[in-house]
Formats: C-alpha cells, structure tokens, sequence
C-alpha cells in the first residue's frame, strides 16, 4: 500500500498548474463554466485550472450577456485598431502579484484577451484560445523579440475574426501544437479527432 500512496503522489505532483485567463469582458467564472461544459473530464482531470477575473471592471456592453451572468472584466484596454493599449502594464503587475500570492504556476491558458500574459517569466508551457499577435509595436516588440520556447497548444476557428493574427503567432512559437474547429471566437469542443491532441500534448508536459 505505501508504494500505491507514493504513486499517486508522484501523480499529484506531477498534475500541470495553468493560470487561466478569461476573455474580453467575461469573467473567471464565466470561463470556468464554459470549460467545463465543452471540455472532457478526461482533459479536465489531468490538468489543475486556476481561474482570476481581470483587475478592472467592464467599461462596455459585454459580449456574453444574455448568456452568462454578469459582474464581466477586462484585462487591458485598446483603440479600435488594437494598435494602442490602455492599462496594459497595470494588467502585468496585477497578474503577477496574483502569481505570488497563489503559489507557483506551471503554464497559462488564455482565451482571446487573456493571450495578452504569454510574456510572464517562468511559464512553462501554453495553451492559447482564439488569440492573436499583438498589433502595437511597442508590446510586440518585447512579447516577440525571442522566439516562444515553451510546448504549446493552440486552438483555431475557422470563422473567427482573429484567426488571421493566431497563425501569425503561430510563427513565434517553436514548436506549436495546432488544433483547428470548425466554430469561430469562442471556447471549442475537443471532438473526437481534437481530442488524442490534446492528451498528447498533457502527457509531454507531465513528463516534462
């Protein structure tokens, strides 16, 4: 029995961290929800999700009312051409004062504007949702000076209105594991075909 307990706490141990970030004025909740809906516990059991609302609230009519219930947050804010961010520093800082204050976190999983924290330090590994580069060259610069070294996972819709800018960023990542569904910005279902991926990919970043 004492070689079955130490087992299972090498499994526990081994279980990938994720800091979770929501999208463009939904919430950690909201976000939470649609995992665990859309997302397999055979996917959900392996890994062990963390779930912040961004630091300001929403400033604007929130995609996803009528759908989830409010409050709804926003991690930055950004001009009409997304080429200019408002409060994008303070977002940094918040986050990683988040990140001291809850312990260590193995990897980050960003839906749209939540992709904005790839640049953390010490993250090591990512799984990005309908994200994008970023447009101002400022942020660009320091997001993208080196290549992104660390596995990731990376899920693009065909009719979603960025997918254009995440195969650009697919071009800063190493060594990219891409997932394409057929909806457009949102949280996807891991079908049948998506599904080996993905468990692929949990089983590298646990032995890693």
């Amino acid at each position: 029995m004492g070689s079955e307990a130490e087992a299972e706490a090498v499994e526990i141990v081994k279980k990938p961290r994720f800091l979770c970030l929501h999208g463009f004025r939904t919430s950690g909740e909201i976000l939470k929800k649609q995992m665990i809906m859309k997302w397999p516990d055979s996917v959900l059991e392996k890994i062990d999700l963390v779930f912040p609302n961004g630091p300001f609230p929403a400033q604007g009519k929130s995609d996803v009312e009528g759908i989830f219930d409010p409050p709804y947050y926003e991690w930055f804010q950004f001009n009409k051409e997304f080429t200019e961010y408002i409060n994008f520093d303070e977002c940094l800082a918040y986050i990683e004062d988040y990140m001291i204050k809850h312990g260590q976190f193995d990897g980050l999983l960003g839906f749209s504007q939540g992709l904005a924290l790839t640049k953390v330090p010490k993250i090591k590994y990512l799984i990005i949702i309908g994200g994008a580069m970023f447009k101002s060259p400022i942020v660009a610069e320091q997001a993208y000076s080196a290549p992104i070294q660390c596995p990731s996972l990376h899920f693009l819709g065909d009719q979603d209105f960025l997918k254009q800018y995440g195969k650009e960023l697919l071009e800063s990542c190493v060594d990219p594991v891409v997932i394409h569904h057929p909806k457009g910005h949102t949280i996807p279902r891991i079908d049948e075909k998506g599904l080996p991926m993905v468990m692929e990919f949990i089983e590298r970043i646990q032995n890693m």
